[in-house]
């Protein structure tokens, strides 16, 4: 391997993530950023803007939240900091479990994944008690903005 291509393919580090993600990362298994993930990882922990688009299996998940959970990873639960809002109830559950796997060495993290054909008494007791992250489905979300259970004033 030459040193042109070690600088062509940044390491999860050369990314500037915090550690407990590195650590979450390294045991999942993950080795390298996907190229979707090289691309957003740096301007999303700028934070700017970015729409990407990739194919399926590319690691699009991890290529916004990993850069979400580096922005919120010392804050306390509460209002949600981060809204993601998901197609289907699959979806919804797939993303909130993604974000608990890149998560698991943030102490007291919490993400909620809200969706309908859900009882809405434990979705109601974990935003009172307070979340950083909330993956639902649109339906669902208006549902908790309706009713004032949802706060996304942070």
């Amino acid at each position: 391997m030459s040193a042109e291509s070690d600088l062509s393919t940044p390491s999860f580090t050369d990314l500037a993530l915090p550690a407990p993600l590195l650590r979450a990362l390294a045991d999942v298994g993950y080795e390298t950023p996907s190229p979707i993930q090289a691309a957003t990882i740096p301007p999303l922990l700028d934070g700017r803007d970015v729409l990407g688009q990739a194919q399926t299996g590319t690691g699009k998940t991890a290529a916004f939240a990993l850069p979400m959970l580096a922005r919120i990873a010392k804050e306390p639960a509460g209002a949600p900091k981060v809204v993601v809002l998901a197609p289907t109830r699959e979806l919804a559950i797939q993303v909130a479990e993604a974000f608990q796997k890149y998560a698991a060495f943030i102490p007291g993290f919490q993400v909620l994944p809200i969706y309908g054909g859900q009882a809405y008494g434990p979705q109601l007791g974990a935003l009172k008690r307070g979340v950083h992250v909330v993956v639902g489905t649109p339906g669902r979300v208006i549902d908790h903005l309706d009713r004032g259970s949802l706060d996304l004033s942070q």
